[in-house]
């Protein structure tokens, strides 16, 4: 698309199925290198990944050559396929459905990588359900109560 230009900066933010804690440190660094191979691939940019044991939150500039939900599908597909091919978890790994998108100004970037970073601090203090619920009445996102989160297991 020669002539279009762009600066979209987006958030996901996903959890695993029913929110059980399955991701872990010894293997955390490897899945967020998988994860942003994949978005390279598709030529995005990836700003920030890290998350914790039930979800993970990305940052990324988005080139308007794919939908959001055409990549979020991929994201989740490639990266439960990489988790469970590796057996790094005892039965089988996938995401909950659905995702969080979230959208930023070039000037938010700064903080927003900030907060990613700093995810194990900030859930000391903060629990997942009450961030992504926060995250949405910030960003006025209208929800159904009955799909946000499944309880953990």
């Amino acid at each position: 698309m020669p002539n279009t230009y762009t600066q979209i900066h987006i958030q996901t933010v996903f959890a695993v199925q029913n929110r059980q804690s399955l991701i872990r440190g010894r293997w955390r660094a490897e899945l967020n290198k998988y994860i942003t191979g994949i978005i390279q691939n598709n030529n995005h940019k990836v700003l920030q990944i890290n998350g914790m044991a039930d979800h993970i939150h990305i940052l990324f500039g988005m080139r308007p050559t794919q939908s959001l939900s055409e990549l979020m599908k991929q994201v989740k597909q490639d990266s439960s396929k990489w988790i469970n091919n590796k057996g790094l978890v005892n039965g089988r790994f996938s995401w909950q459905s659905g995702y969080g998108a979230f959208s930023y100004s070039k000037s938010e970037i700064p903080v927003i990588i900030n907060y990613i970073k700093n995810q194990e601090e900030h859930h000391k203090q903060v629990a997942f359900q009450d961030e992504y619920l926060k995250l949405l009445q910030d960003f006025d996102v209208k929800y159904d109560e009955r799909y946000i989160l499944k309880p953990v297991l």
